[in-house]
């Protein structure tokens, strides 16, 4: 009798591991749709990263590194002209 049970006992844990799995995977495509819809500030107030500021708290103006990541498809912005 135990030897007929176990292969059920075993598929139903596996389907309801495999429900909750799909349940995790679609709130993290949710959150994710949820945060691309926002265009503007959380505090509605257009905030600077405190890095960016010299000692007085005026933005820098030296050169900054920038880093790029394989899914960004906007051109790079140069603030330095092209030499022709």
């Amino acid at each position: 009798m135990v030897n007929y049970l176990f292969p059920v006992f075993y598929g139903l844990v596996a389907l309801i591991l495999l429900w909750q799995a799909i349940k995790a995977i679609s709130k993290g495509f949710q959150a994710k749709n949820e945060l691309s819809n926002e265009n503007e500030d959380r505090t509605g107030r257009i905030t600077i990263h405190p890095e960016l500021l010299d000692q007085e708290g005026r933005i820098t103006e030296e050169e900054l590194l920038t880093v790029r990541f394989s899914e960004d498809t906007d051109p790079p912005h140069s603030t330095e002209t092209p030499a022709e």
